[in-house]
Protein backbone atom coordinates (compact mmCIF):
# COMPACT_ATOMS: atom_id res chain seq x y z
CA UNK A 1 0.00 0.00 0.00
CA UNK A 2 1.14 3.43 -0.97
CA UNK A 3 1.23 6.25 1.62
CA UNK A 4 -1.53 8.81 0.43
CA UNK A 5 -0.01 11.29 2.42
CA UNK A 6 -1.77 15.08 2.18
CA UNK A 7 -0.56 17.48 -0.12
CA UNK A 8 0.40 17.60 -3.84
CA UNK A 9 2.48 14.62 -5.89
CA UNK A 10 3.39 17.49 -8.33
CA UNK A 11 4.34 20.82 -7.99
CA UNK A 12 4.87 23.31 -11.33
CA UNK A 13 5.70 27.04 -11.14
CA UNK A 14 6.21 29.07 -14.23
CA UNK A 15 7.69 25.99 -16.03
CA UNK A 16 9.38 27.50 -19.64
CA UNK A 17 10.67 24.68 -21.78
CA UNK A 18 11.87 25.87 -25.45
CA UNK A 19 12.73 23.43 -28.41
CA UNK A 20 15.12 25.46 -30.72
CA UNK A 21 13.78 29.20 -31.38
CA UNK A 22 10.48 27.87 -30.30
CA UNK A 23 8.63 28.29 -26.90
CA UNK A 24 6.64 25.12 -25.83
CA UNK A 25 5.56 26.41 -22.56
CA UNK A 26 5.98 30.35 -21.61
CA UNK A 27 4.59 29.62 -17.35
CA UNK A 28 3.20 26.76 -16.80
CA UNK A 29 1.80 26.51 -12.89
CA UNK A 30 -0.54 24.06 -11.47
CA UNK A 31 -0.53 21.08 -8.76
CA UNK A 32 -1.25 17.40 -9.54
CA UNK A 33 -3.40 15.72 -5.63
CA UNK A 34 -1.92 12.69 -4.51
CA UNK A 35 -3.90 9.19 -4.96
CA UNK A 36 -6.33 9.84 -7.84
CA UNK A 37 -5.95 9.82 -12.21
CA UNK A 38 -4.96 13.14 -13.09
CA UNK A 39 -5.68 13.06 -17.21
CA UNK A 40 -3.33 15.34 -19.62
CA UNK A 41 -5.85 15.69 -22.55
CA UNK A 42 -5.54 17.78 -25.65
CA UNK A 43 -4.96 17.19 -29.43
CA UNK A 44 -1.18 16.20 -31.04
CA UNK A 45 1.47 18.47 -30.22
CA UNK A 46 -0.23 20.46 -27.59
CA UNK A 47 2.43 19.89 -24.91
CA UNK A 48 1.14 16.75 -23.42
CA UNK A 49 4.75 14.36 -23.66
CA UNK A 50 7.19 17.40 -22.59
CA UNK A 51 5.42 18.43 -19.75
CA UNK A 52 5.20 14.62 -18.74
CA UNK A 53 8.91 14.34 -20.04
CA UNK A 54 9.65 17.71 -17.31
CA UNK A 55 8.15 15.93 -14.53
CA UNK A 56 9.98 12.74 -14.14
CA UNK A 57 13.01 14.85 -14.65
CA UNK A 58 13.87 13.95 -18.29
CA UNK A 59 13.60 17.37 -20.56
CA UNK A 60 15.57 19.96 -20.17
CA UNK A 61 13.81 23.43 -19.23
CA UNK A 62 14.43 26.72 -19.76
CA UNK A 63 13.07 27.89 -16.55
CA UNK A 64 10.71 27.46 -13.27
CA UNK A 65 10.61 24.61 -11.08
CA UNK A 66 8.51 21.06 -10.75
CA UNK A 67 8.69 19.50 -7.82
CA UNK A 68 7.44 16.13 -7.49
CA UNK A 69 6.67 14.13 -3.85
CA UNK A 70 8.43 16.80 -1.87
CA UNK A 71 11.69 17.36 -4.01
CA UNK A 72 12.87 18.55 -6.96
CA UNK A 73 12.18 16.35 -10.30
CA UNK A 74 14.66 13.54 -11.79
CA UNK A 75 16.47 13.22 -8.20
CA UNK A 76 17.89 10.06 -7.50
CA UNK A 77 15.80 9.86 -4.47
CA UNK A 78 13.00 9.35 -6.63
CA UNK A 79 14.25 6.69 -8.48
CA UNK A 80 11.78 3.91 -6.83
CA UNK A 81 8.96 6.47 -6.19
CA UNK A 82 8.48 7.46 -9.40
CA UNK A 83 7.56 5.06 -12.73
CA UNK A 84 7.35 6.68 -16.28
CA UNK A 85 6.07 4.63 -19.31
CA UNK A 86 6.60 6.21 -22.71
CA UNK A 87 4.18 6.38 -25.24
CA UNK A 88 6.20 3.97 -27.42
CA UNK A 89 6.92 0.40 -25.33
CA UNK A 90 9.68 0.11 -22.91
CA UNK A 91 11.08 -3.40 -23.24
CA UNK A 92 13.10 -5.91 -24.59
CA UNK A 93 11.14 -8.09 -28.15
CA UNK A 94 13.72 -10.88 -27.81
CA UNK A 95 13.14 -11.17 -23.85
CA UNK A 96 10.19 -12.74 -22.23
CA UNK A 97 7.91 -11.10 -20.01
CA UNK A 98 9.51 -12.54 -17.47
CA UNK A 99 12.65 -11.75 -18.38
CA UNK A 100 12.04 -8.27 -19.03
CA UNK A 101 10.34 -7.67 -15.14
CA UNK A 102 13.74 -9.55 -13.91
CA UNK A 103 16.33 -7.34 -15.67
CA UNK A 104 14.02 -3.62 -14.67
CA UNK A 105 13.64 -5.11 -11.28
CA UNK A 106 17.16 -5.83 -10.95
CA UNK A 107 17.86 -1.90 -12.62
CA UNK A 108 15.44 -0.08 -10.09
CA UNK A 109 16.39 -2.24 -6.69
CA UNK A 110 12.77 -3.42 -6.75
CA UNK A 111 12.38 -6.82 -4.80
CA UNK A 112 12.03 -10.27 -7.04
CA UNK A 113 9.15 -10.94 -5.72
CA UNK A 114 7.63 -8.29 -7.66
CA UNK A 115 7.86 -9.47 -10.78
CA UNK A 116 5.22 -12.51 -10.24
CA UNK A 117 2.98 -9.84 -8.76
CA UNK A 118 2.90 -7.43 -11.15
CA UNK A 119 2.54 -9.88 -14.50
CA UNK A 120 -0.69 -11.15 -12.31
CA UNK A 121 -1.90 -7.60 -12.08
CA UNK A 122 -1.60 -7.08 -15.74
CA UNK A 123 -3.25 -10.14 -16.32
CA UNK A 124 -0.67 -11.87 -18.60
CA UNK A 125 0.03 -14.58 -16.18
CA UNK A 126 -0.33 -17.34 -19.72
CA UNK A 127 2.17 -15.64 -21.50
CA UNK A 128 4.63 -14.75 -18.69
CA UNK A 129 7.27 -17.63 -20.90
CA UNK A 130 6.68 -15.56 -23.99
CA UNK A 131 8.86 -13.22 -25.76
CA UNK A 132 7.66 -9.64 -26.04
CA UNK A 133 7.72 -10.17 -29.81
CA UNK A 134 5.21 -12.61 -30.00
CA UNK A 135 2.29 -10.61 -28.04
CA UNK A 136 -0.18 -8.46 -29.42
CA UNK A 137 0.05 -4.81 -29.32
CA UNK A 138 -2.33 -5.01 -26.11
CA UNK A 139 -0.44 -7.55 -24.08
CA UNK A 140 3.03 -5.21 -25.40
CA UNK A 141 1.10 -2.38 -23.19
CA UNK A 142 0.63 -4.28 -20.56
CA UNK A 143 4.08 -5.73 -20.43
CA UNK A 144 5.13 -1.91 -19.98
CA UNK A 145 2.50 -0.87 -17.61
CA UNK A 146 3.82 -4.04 -15.51
CA UNK A 147 7.81 -2.38 -15.69
CA UNK A 148 5.81 0.48 -14.15
CA UNK A 149 4.17 -1.16 -10.89
CA UNK A 150 7.60 -2.66 -10.37
CA UNK A 151 8.42 -1.56 -6.69
CA UNK A 152 5.20 0.04 -5.93
CA UNK A 153 5.90 3.72 -7.21
CA UNK A 154 4.08 6.84 -5.13
CA UNK A 155 3.90 8.25 -8.67
CA UNK A 156 2.82 6.42 -12.27
CA UNK A 157 3.29 8.15 -15.62
CA UNK A 158 1.58 6.84 -18.36
CA UNK A 159 1.98 8.69 -21.70
CA UNK A 160 -0.92 7.68 -24.20
CA UNK A 161 -0.97 4.29 -22.51
CA UNK A 162 -3.94 3.39 -24.56
CA UNK A 163 -3.30 4.28 -28.23
CA UNK A 164 -3.69 1.98 -31.25
CA UNK A 165 -5.68 -0.38 -28.96
CA UNK A 166 -9.58 -1.39 -29.06
CA UNK A 167 -11.56 -0.24 -27.15
CA UNK A 168 -12.39 -3.36 -25.18
CA UNK A 169 -8.69 -3.39 -24.47
CA UNK A 170 -8.55 0.72 -23.65
CA UNK A 171 -11.24 -0.63 -20.69
CA UNK A 172 -9.66 -3.20 -19.22
CA UNK A 173 -6.47 -0.64 -18.94
CA UNK A 174 -8.35 1.89 -17.66
CA UNK A 175 -9.69 -0.34 -14.95
CA UNK A 176 -6.30 -1.71 -14.05
CA UNK A 177 -5.27 2.50 -13.89
CA UNK A 178 -8.32 2.78 -11.50
CA UNK A 179 -7.00 -0.09 -8.99
CA UNK A 180 -3.81 0.75 -9.20
CA UNK A 181 -5.15 4.13 -8.00
CA UNK A 182 -6.98 2.88 -5.20
CA UNK A 183 -3.84 1.68 -3.65
CA UNK A 184 -3.38 5.45 -2.94
CA UNK A 185 -1.10 5.95 -5.93
CA UNK A 186 -1.24 8.85 -8.13
CA UNK A 187 -1.68 8.58 -11.71
CA UNK A 188 -1.03 10.85 -14.81
CA UNK A 189 -2.31 9.69 -17.81
CA UNK A 190 -1.98 11.68 -21.01
CA UNK A 191 -4.61 10.99 -24.06
CA UNK A 192 -5.74 12.75 -27.12
CA UNK A 193 -8.79 10.30 -26.65
CA UNK A 194 -11.90 12.79 -25.13
CA UNK A 195 -14.11 10.21 -23.85
CA UNK A 196 -10.91 8.69 -21.31
CA UNK A 197 -11.26 12.19 -19.85
CA UNK A 198 -14.58 11.25 -17.94
CA UNK A 199 -12.63 8.08 -16.54
CA UNK A 200 -10.20 10.44 -14.51
CA UNK A 201 -10.83 12.00 -11.55
CA UNK A 202 -9.47 15.67 -12.60
CA UNK A 203 -8.63 17.20 -15.78
CA UNK A 204 -5.53 19.22 -17.34
CA UNK A 205 -6.55 20.23 -20.65
CA UNK A 206 -4.27 21.55 -22.75
CA UNK A 207 -3.74 23.28 -26.23
CA UNK A 208 -0.35 24.68 -27.97
CA UNK A 209 1.36 24.25 -25.19
CA UNK A 210 -1.16 26.20 -22.90
CA UNK A 211 -3.75 25.47 -19.65
CA UNK A 212 -7.13 26.13 -20.84
CA UNK A 213 -8.82 24.18 -18.23
CA UNK A 214 -8.36 22.71 -14.75
CA UNK A 215 -11.14 20.74 -14.01
CA UNK A 216 -12.93 17.72 -12.60
CA UNK A 217 -14.87 15.52 -15.61
CA UNK A 218 -18.09 16.82 -13.89
CA UNK A 219 -17.02 20.68 -13.98
CA UNK A 220 -16.00 20.20 -17.76
CA UNK A 221 -19.54 19.05 -18.57
CA UNK A 222 -21.37 21.66 -16.22
CA UNK A 223 -19.32 24.24 -17.96
CA UNK A 224 -19.38 23.67 -21.47
CA UNK A 225 -23.04 22.73 -21.61
CA UNK A 226 -21.98 19.44 -23.33
CA UNK A 227 -22.91 15.78 -23.02
CA UNK A 228 -19.97 14.51 -25.23
CA UNK A 229 -16.17 15.19 -23.87
CA UNK A 230 -15.26 15.63 -27.68
CA UNK A 231 -17.87 18.23 -28.14
CA UNK A 232 -16.75 19.99 -24.85
CA UNK A 233 -13.16 20.59 -25.28
CA UNK A 234 -14.06 21.87 -29.10
CA UNK A 235 -16.34 24.18 -26.96
CA UNK A 236 -13.30 25.25 -24.98
CA UNK A 237 -11.21 25.44 -27.80
CA UNK A 238 -13.26 27.80 -29.36
CA UNK A 239 -13.67 29.71 -26.49
CA UNK A 240 -10.17 29.70 -26.05
CA UNK A 241 -9.52 30.96 -29.21
CA UNK A 242 -11.93 33.81 -29.49
CA UNK A 243 -10.12 35.01 -25.94
CA UNK A 244 -7.18 35.10 -27.82
CA UNK A 245 -8.28 36.82 -30.55
CA UNK A 246 -9.89 39.52 -28.50
CA UNK A 247 -6.89 40.68 -26.97
CA UNK A 248 -4.76 39.98 -30.11
CA UNK A 249 -3.11 43.80 -31.27
CA UNK A 250 -4.50 44.73 -34.45
CA UNK A 251 -1.82 44.85 -36.64
CA UNK A 252 -3.50 47.38 -39.38
CA UNK A 253 -2.33 50.79 -39.72
CA UNK A 254 -4.72 53.43 -39.35
CA UNK A 255 -5.48 55.75 -42.32
CA UNK A 256 -3.94 59.30 -41.33
CA UNK A 257 -6.21 62.31 -42.49
CA UNK A 258 -4.40 64.18 -44.34
CA UNK A 259 -4.75 68.00 -43.57
CA UNK A 260 -7.33 69.81 -45.64
CA UNK A 261 -6.26 72.05 -48.52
Amino acid sequence: MVNKASGHAVEVRGLRVRRGSTDVFRGLDFDIPRGQITGLMGPSGSGKTTLMRSIVGVQKVAGGTVTVLGSPAGTTAQRRRVAYDTQAASVYGDLTIEQNLRYFAQVIGAPRSDVGRVIEKVGLEGQAKQTVDSLSGGQESRVSLAVAMLGTPELIVLDEPTVGLDPVLRAELWDMFRGISETGATIIVSSHVMDEALRCDRLILLRAGRIIADTTPQGLIADTGETDPDAAFLALIERDAAGAAEHRPSTRREARDEPGE
